[in-house]
């Protein structure tokens, strides 16, 4: 699954699966006028959750579900189905604008769990309810082990232009540390089948940090993915999130938690060797083979754009309005079936809000930040990050703030420093 994505682990509010949308938000989910009237001045993307799993992995926080965790009722062979309502929902709330999607990310969860023919019939869908972008990148994750020869066949030819593949390591014991179920011999084979169907645009997703990891197993699993040049790569620390069974694993001592240091130098491997590779890293997490290769639906994040979260727990934004869905696959589907908004709960960004972000995103980019998004506080920090090597002190001259690798490391003293009370 992808770290970056509308799905995050939301704010614990709910809907009224009795038919009643969340706090401050309409029943027909319907915005503000000040936050329409803009769309489609900026791109449009779609992300799509499904949140099924065949099991749970021990480091996972996300909204996602086993089978026997959802119980009776709440069908994956139904799911599409569902998305209709909300997409129904979204076409008359955004109002008639004939604005195309230019990007459709399909995460979870496993989105390979459901047909490749309710994936294809999802993007048809899409495609009537808003149009799709004749340049349009449509992207689904995949597990190793959720995905043939065949079913890549097909969700190339439905129209997906881009497969994210959750590899993790290329080590069988840090696998088993992380309790996915794929063999590292598993990512060569689907990696083929995905080139020999046609898709020009594959990403391996990376942890490391795993308890248990050592330096060797890190650089085996940055080398193997080397071996299979993919065109884009994520490497994400592995953070122990509070609930979940690493977190209590950790808790009664029986296994290490990440050290700081040892993080630092693993991404500094990462950016070695990736580098080394011809990957160049355009998000501090993200490395692309060149400008095509980036991620344009996660770029849409970071860049403040427009997009619609479907599915449950999915966040949206929209003109500075964004919300959240109800979480569980009983209640968002009890709400659209009553013809009610599944969001649970949303806020509207003020102009410090969207200040904030603006700096807390864009800092991360490799196109850096416009020193004239600080405030004149933040302006002022700006030349002490510099020298102490944390911003590069020729794009400052430029009115830019660009991390350094050492930045890269400290991203987060940055954005504090850039951000003064």
């Amino acid at each position: 699954m992808s770290r970056i994505s509308a799905a995050d682990s939301g704010r614990g509010l709910s809907g009224d699966a009795a038919g009643r949308a969340g706090p401050g938000v309409p029943a027909d989910g319907a915005l503000p006028a000040w936050a329409t009237d803009g769309f489609g001045t900026r791109p449009f993307g779609v992300y799509v959750h499904v949140p099924y799993c065949a099991t749970r992995c021990g480091y996972c926080d996300f909204n996602t579900y086993t089978a026997s965790e959802l119980g009776p009722g709440v069908a994956v062979g139904t799911f599409v189905e569902t998305l209709a309502g909300e997409l129904s929902l979204a076409r008359s709330v955004l109002g008639p604008a004939d604005v195309p999607v230019s990007t459709v990310f399909v995460g979870g969860g496993t989105p390979t769990l459901l047909p490749a023919e309710d994936l294809g019939r999802l993007l048809r869908m899409i495609d009537t309810e808003f149009g799709l972008a004749t340049d349009a990148e449509i992207t689904t994750e995949a597990n190793p082990e959720s995905v043939d020869a065949g079913t890549l066949e097909w969700l190339r030819v439905a129209g997906y232009t881009r497969v994210s593949f959750g590899m993790q390591s290329a080590r069988s014991h840090v696998l088993a540390a992380l309790d996915r179920r794929h063999t590292p011999g598993r990512v060569p084979d689907v990696v083929s089948w995905a080139r020999k169907a046609g898709f020009a645009h594959v990403n391996l997703d990376l942890i490391y940090g795993t308890p248990g990891e050592s330096d060797r197993d890190w650089q085996a699993s940055l080398d193997a993915v080397v071996e299979l040049e993919p065109d884009h790569v994520s490497a994400y620390a592995l953070t122990v999130e509070d609930g979940t069974r690493l977190a209590r694993r950790v808790r009664r001592g029986e296994l290490l938690p990440p050290d700081d240091d040892m993080m630092a130098d693993r991404y500094q491997q990462a950016e070695e060797t990736l580098a080394a590779a011809g990957l160049s890293w355009y998000e501090i997490s993200n490395w692309a083979r060149d400008h095509d290769s980036r991620s344009r639906h996660n770029l849409g994040y970071w860049r403040g754009h427009d997009w619609w979260g479907f599915g449950p727990g999915a966040h949206s934004h929209v003109g500075g309005v964004r919300w959240w869905n109800v979480r569980h696959p009983a209640a968002y589907s009890a709400l659209l079936a009553e013809r009610t908004s599944p969001a649970a709960a949303r806020e509207e960004l003020g102009e410090a809000a969207v200040r904030m972000e603006r700096v807390m995103l864009g800092v991360r980019l490799r196109d850096g930040l416009a020193v004239g998004e600080l405030t004149v506080a933040g302006q002022a920090r700006t030349s002490g990050l510099a020298a102490h090597g944390l911003v590069d002190p020729a794009a400052l001259a430029a009115g830019r703030v660009l991390l350094t690798l050492r930045g890269r490391l400290l991203a987060d003293t940055v954005i504090r420093d850039l951000l003064p009370d």
